[in-house]
C-alpha cells in the first residue's frame, strides 16, 4: 500500500497549492474576487509568493472584509493562514516532496492551537457560502471551484499538519470530484485542470494492482494526461493559477527526471518572485538532480549569500547549506561537502535535517580517513533522536565506517 499512500497523500499538499488560490472564469452575477480585479487580492499574492505570508494575511483579510459573501475572498486567507503555519513548522522544503520522507517527517515546532480554531472557523465559513451558492444553482461553477478550493486547503491542513492522511484523503477526492464537475459544465475552464491534472497524475503513478483498485473505486489515472493538463494550466490568464500549476507541474516533472523543462519552470519562478528563497533553492536542486554539479553549487552559494545579505524576505540557510553539501560531495568535495553539511546542522531549527546533515558529515570525515571525528558525527546523529532512521545508519557506520560504496 505505501505507493498508494504516499503519491495519492503527496496531492493533499499540492491541491492545496494549486487550487486554494485559483481564480475563476466568471459566470455567476457577481466576479469572483481575484488578482485582476482587487487591489487587496493582488498584492495579498505579491506578498504570498514571497513568503511574507503576514503581511499576505492583512491584504486578504482585507480582501474578505470588502467581499464578505466571497468564497474565493476566504479561500485566499484560509491558504495564507495554513501556508504561514506550514512554514512555520517546517514543512514547505521541496526536497521531502521530491522523496516520500515528508510522510514521516517530524514538524519542527508543535502546531499552534489559535492557528488551528482559525483555519476551522475560515473553512466552515467557506463552505458555508459555496453551498448558499449551490442551494441556489447547483450548477454554478465558481461555487464548485471555490468548494473544491476549501476541500482542498483542509486536505493539506489535516494531512501534512495533523498527520490524518485518511481524512485527508478524503477531502482531497472530493476537490477533484468537484473540479471534475467543473469541467463537465465548462470544459474551458481551464483553471479546474490544475486539481484533476495532479490527481490522473497521482493515479496514473499507482502500481498497477493499486490501480486497478483505485478504478474500482471511481478514480481512473493517466500520468501523461495529468500532465498534459497541468502545461495548459500555466496558461491561465488568471497569474495565481498559472503560478500554482507550475509550482506542482515543477515537481511532477522532477519526479519523472524531466530535468531540462523543469528547470524552465522553475527558473520562470524564481525570477517573477526574486524574494522567495524557497524558488532559488529548488532550482538549485534541480541542477544537482540533473546532472549539472558545479553550476548547482554556485547556484547554491548564490542562494546562501542571499540569505545572509536579507535578500530575501524570510530565508531558512540549513537548506540551501545541506544542498551545497550535496552538490560538494557529488563532485568528490569530501571536505568542502563535510563544512557544508556541518553548517547546516548548526544553522536550523528542524531536527530532521539536522540529523541528516550531521551523519552525511560523518560520512565525509570517513571516506576523509578521520575516523574518530566521523565517530563523534555519528554519536551526535543518535543523541538527537535514537530512534531515527538516521540514527539507524548512525549505528552502523559506527560499526562499519562509512565507504561510498
Amino acid at each position: 500500500m505505501k505507493p498508494y499512500r504516499s503519491l495519492l497523500f503527496l496531492a493533499c499538499l499540492l491541491w492545496a497549492v494549486l487550487a486554494s488560490h485559483a481564480a475563476a472564469q466568471t459566470t455567476a452575477a457577481v466576479a469572483p474576487t481575484r488578482v485582476d480585479n482587487d487591489a487587496n487580492t493582488r498584492k495579498g499574492f505579491e506578498e504570498f509568493y514571497n513568503l511574507e505570508y503576514d503581511r499576505a494575511i492583512r491584504e486578504f483579510e482585507a480582501a474578505f472584509q470588502a467581499h464578505p459573501n466571497d468564497p474565493f475572498a476566504a479561500n485566499h486567507l484560509l491558504s495564507a493562514v495554513i501556508f504561514k503555519e506550514l512554514y512555520r513548522i517546517g514543512a514547505l522544503d521541496t526536497e521531502a516532496y521530491a522523496a516520500d520522507s515528508f510522510l514521516t517527517k517530524k514538524l519542527q515546532a508543535p502546531l499552534d492551537p489559535a492557528t488551528r480554531d482559525r483555519v476551522k472557523q475560515l473553512t466552515d465559513q467557506a463552505l458555508a457560502l459555496e453551498q448558499a451558492q449551490l442551494d441556489k444553482d447547483p450548477n454554478n461553477v465558481d461555487a464548485l471551484y471555490a468548494r473544491g478550493a476549501t476541500r482542498a486547503l483542509n486536505a493539506t491542513y489535516i494531512g501534512i499538519a495533523n498527520k490524518a492522511w485518511f481524512a485527508a484523503l478524503r477531502s482531497a477526492v472530493a476537490a477533484r470530484h468537484d473540479n471534475e464537475r467543473v469541467l463537465q459544465l465548462d470544459p474551458k475552464y481551464v483553471d479546474a485542470k490544475v486539481v484533476v491534472g495532479t490527481h490522473l497524475y497521482i493515479v496514473g503513478s499507482l502500481s498497477w494492482p493499486v490501480k486497478v483498485a483505485a478504478s474500482v473505486a471511481g478514480l481512473s489515472g493517466n500520468k501523461q494526461k495529468g500532465l498534459d493538463y497541468l502545461r495548459q494550466a500555466t496558461h491561465s490568464p488568471h497569474p495565481e493559477v498559472a503560478n500554482d500549476a507550475k509550482i506542482v507541474l515543477a515537481l511532477f516533472l522532477r519526479r519523472e527526471e524531466k530535468y531540462a523543462e523543469a528547470l524552465q519552470v522553475v527558473n520562470s519562478l524564481q525570477t517573477d518572485f526574486s524574494h522567495n528563497f524557497l524558488m532559488a533553492a529548488e532550482y538549485a536542486h534541480l541542477l544537482n538532480a540533473a546532472g549539472h554539479g558545479q553550476e548547482a553549487i554556485a547556484a547554491y552559494r548564490r542562494v546562501i549569500a542571499g540569505c545572509r545579505s536579507g535578500s530575501y524576505n524570510q530565508c531558512r540557510i540549513d537548506i540551501p547549506e545541506y544542498g551545497l553539501g550535496e552538490a560538494l560531495r557529488g563532485q568528490r568535495d569530501y571536505a568542502g561537502a563535510a563544512e557544508a553539511y556541518e553548517l547546516s546542522a548548526s544553522s536550523g531549527n528542524d531536527p530532521d535535517l539536522r540529523q541528516r546533515a550531521t551523519l552525511a558529515a560523518g560520512q565525509m570525515y570517513d571516506l576523509m580517513k578521520k575516523r574518530d571525528t566521523a565517530v563523534e558525527k555519528y554519536k551526535a546523529v543518535i543523541a538527537e533522536n535514537s530512534a531515527s532512521n538516521s540514527a539507524e545508519l548512525a549505528r552502523h557506520y559506527m560499526k562499519q565506517a562509512y565507504n561510498n560504496q
